[in-house]
């Protein structure tokens, strides 16, 4: 395979320079000049493609002498590999150099092994193992059809799943011969693409092609391209939040471009998505695991603790505890805050995820359990699963997500509001419904289960967080409550 190769087999007399790119990049060590094989490169790209070059040219791979060939390399037998010809000036042309058109991870570590080691221990390289999940069900089924058809897809593919879900959490790119990648996998520059030589990831999700400028990965937008919209809408708390008014208002004190970029340091007006999650502190090193200081993964209908969902995955973060990951963090929070306000956020954050636990999740997912029998197959093809789903996919999402990054418009009105309205306005009534329909039903099992559901139902509904709802709420609290409303009036009625 490519990314194995020994540096004293390739071109004679460029061993040495190739020896030293193997060191890691923190050893800052370069090939003294440009490689005959790159001056090839550049000759003809700085013409027929000048924006590339420029790039390249503003880059630090340029200033270390690092090259086209050196990323773009390859060797006989690799699945994308391909003699890139040179075209002379007289039209005609000569045998040029084995390439490939990707730099996956396992390239990029020939020279940054340590970030790269991280990468791959982390959440962002596995986002495309989402290809079997319910969610890329919606897209290839719900909302698609199979009416694109390529060379690696001759029955067809959904071009929503292309267009959507790959490009965030990638997809496994197809080589359909020469060198040539499948059109429905490439382009593609999803966080967890599965390369031809069979490494996860793609660095250039966030370290843009050919520039890969660290200014550019430290900036909050740069993660936005994936982490937005109604179901992980990190870009849009965070541009809500303190931290995010306070970036934008203070961004030219960042110092986004310093090659040292460490908080407390080189910065302190505001945080960025990588100041709290990636980059150096006093005491922490940068890394590229975006899990090592988190304390809760709200992905699932349950937060769960992130150790567990790296037990899942396989991965050896399932030996870090949620609080060495939460000590992590404070760490990051206590260069700007002191330890009595991290202390109480962290109360607040936790709350909140109770609250959602408690109040909806919980019995909301027991209920949804109950109703199985009285569903109509395929899920999605009932109305209940599409208001299910969306409750704690979307809102209960949002809601959380939104607790952890201080955005409070986003943790209730677009959150915790949308997950209550939905409970008691379409989840309950749909249930209501569906055991009406089946509680008198010739069909035994089903009448059973419309029984059941309705018992559980009732209970749940008779519970202290929802007897408000069938108009039982506890006295004391009724009368609290009108008191507040009466003081409230009283206070500010004209």
């Amino acid at each position: 395979m490519r990314r194995t190769m020994n540096p004293y087999m390739i071109i004679g007399g460029l061993g040495v320079a190739f020896l030293i790119c193997m060191v890691p990049a923190y050893a800052t060590f370069s090939p003294k000049t440009i490689t005959p094989e790159s001056a090839e490169c550049i000759a003809c790209h700085k013409i027929e493609t000048p924006a590339i070059y420029e790039q390249w040219g503003s880059s630090k791979h340029f200033r270390a002498n690092i090259g086209c060939y050196e990323c773009h390399m390859a060797e006989e037998g690799d699945p994308d590999a391909y003699q890139h010809d040179v075209v002379l000036k007289d039209g005609t042309t000569r045998p040029g150099k084995l390439i490939s058109v990707i730099v996956s991870p396992r390239d990029c570590a020939r020279c940054h092994e340590h970030e790269v080691e991280e990468f791959m221990q982390s959440h962002h390289s596995k986002a495309a193992r989402i290809l079997g999940s319910l969610d890329n069900t919606l897209a290839e089924v719900v909302e698609g059809n199979r009416g694109f058809v390529t060379t690696a897809f001759p029955h067809g593919v959904s071009a929503a799943a292309v267009n959507g879900c790959w490009q965030c959490h990638g997809t496994e790119v197809k080589v359909i011969g020469n060198g040539r990648l499948d059109p429905a996998t490439w382009p593609n520059t999803g966080i967890g693409r599965i390369n031809p030589d069979g490494s996860e990831g793609s660095c250039s999700a966030c370290h843009s092609r050919h520039e890969f400028s660290a200014e550019q990965a430290r900036n909050p937008e740069n993660c936005g391209k994936c982490h937005m919209g109604p179901d992980h809408p990190q870009i849009e708390i965070y541009n809500e939040s303190k931290h995010g008014v306070a970036f934008r208002a203070n961004i030219a004190r960042m110092n986004l471009d310093n090659e040292k970029w460490i908080l407390g340091e080189d910065y302190s007006a505001a945080p960025t998505c990588s100041t709290c999650h990636m980059s150096a502190t006093p005491k922490q090193p940068v890394t590229h695991d975006v899990g090592m200081r988190i304390s809760w993964n709200n992905r699932p209908v349950f937060s769960i603790r992130p150790e567990i969902s790296d037990e899942k995955m396989g991965l050896p973060g399932a030996k870090v505890n949620w609080q060495t990951r939460r000590q992590n963090m404070y760490d990051v929070c206590l260069n700007c805050h002191n330890q009595n306000f991290v202390d109480a956020f962290y109360m607040q954050y936790d709350g909140l995820i109770d609250l959602y636990h408690e109040k909806f999740a919980s019995p909301g997912q027991e209920l949804m359990n109950l109703a199985q029998p009285l569903l109509r197959q395929p899920q999605f093809s009932n109305k209940i699963d599409f208001v299910w789903y969306e409750l704690w996919h979307h809102e209960g999402r949002r809601a959380r997500h939104g607790a952890s990054m201080m955005g409070p418009d986003i943790t209730h009105w677009h959150g915790t509001y949308e997950v209550a309205r939905n409970f008691y306005s379409e989840l309950i009534p749909e249930l209501e419904e569906l055991a009406e329909k089946h509680l008198h039903s010739d069909d035994v099992t089903k009448a059973e289960a419309a029984k059941a559901l309705r018992k559980r139902m009732e209970e749940i509904l008779s519970s202290k967080n929802h007897s408000w709802f069938i108009n039982k709420m506890d006295p004391e609290e009724q009368a609290e409550r009108l008191r507040r409303q009466q003081e409230f009036q009283s206070r500010y009625a004209k």
